[in-house]
């Protein structure tokens, strides 16, 4: 006999898509005076720009999360299983979502981001949803969706990172923090529930570093968001399959072609 087929609350996910919405849309017609926290370091004083789009990008992410969380409650396969690994992807796209749409005036294409940033939202919760039973038939199509999501979430959230001119000192945690998460998030989905907390540090370290060196080439948003894609994938894909057993000539395949393709277009679009 076939499985039933579970599917998120639509009452529950239309309120939390909804408040989520709700709160990007009325931040643009709020307007409050921004400060800067600074603190010092050894040798660099840091100075980080706080203003209503920071504090409303930072509550939107927790509520995401928190939202997730509430939605999957209700899930019969959730049992006593830790639903930390399901608010991942969810905050960070909420998080990412807001960037442009903080940046684009307010207009056609606004509203065309906003709705496209509603569709994908709504999509990355209800695929968190079926990836929580292993056993569901759609459950490998939701993995392999939110892998894609998680890493053209991080390509968006670098183009947009360069695009604004953000100084290095808030890019590099940022890119660090986004890297590590889609990192960890693709490695637990690839090996069915597993951590793997150091590799997906490294994974950040490495990109991260990487992402300094590149901050200050005459590179164009896209090809700097591209540049940075292609060891985050390779890297995660090479160790996503020597963790599945395979022969590293075998794991090394994917990933290097993927890192060639995205050089090469990183090239033609510098």
């Amino acid at each position: 006999m076939s499985r039933p087929r579970y599917l998120p609350d639509a009452d529950r996910l239309s309120v939390l898509a909804a408040a989520i919405l709700l709160a990007y849309a009325l931040s643009r017609f709020v307007q409050l005076p921004g400060w800067e926290a600074g603190f010092q370091l050894p040798g660099l004083y840091v100075s980080i720009p706080i203003n209503v789009q920071t504090i409303v990008t930072l509550l939107v992410a927790g509520m995401t999360a928190t939202g997730a969380n509430w939605l999957l409650s209700d899930h019969p396969r959730l049992g006593q299983k830790n639903r930390v690994e399901h608010w991942l992807l969810p905050a960070l796209t909420a998080w990412v979502i807001g960037l442009p749409l903080y940046q684009m005036p307010l207009g056609p294409p606004w509203w065309v981001g906003f709705a496209l940033g509603a569709g994908l939202l709504m999509l990355v919760l209800v695929a968190e949803y079926i990836a929580v039973d292993p056993q569901d038939v759609r459950q490998p199509v939701a993995a392999a969706g939110l892998t894609a999501v998680s890493f053209s979430l991080l390509m968006a959230l670098a183009i947009s990172l360069r695009f604004t001119g953000q100084r290095l000192s808030l890019i590099l945690p940022a890119l660090t923090l986004a890297v590590g998460l889609v990192s960890l998030r693709t490695l637990n989905l690839r090996l069915h529930g597993r951590w793997l907390f150091f590799q997906a540090a490294v994974v950040a370290l490495v990109v991260g570093q990487m992402g300094a060196a590149l901050y200050y080439w005459p590179l164009s948003p896209v090809s700097y968001g591209l540049i940075l894609l292609g060891p985050a994938y390779s890297l995660t894909s090479l160790i996503a399959g020597l963790e599945e057993g395979e022969p590293l000539r075998q794991a090394i395949v994917e990933p290097a072609v993927v890192l060639g393709l995205l050089a090469a277009a990183a090239l033609v679009l510098r």
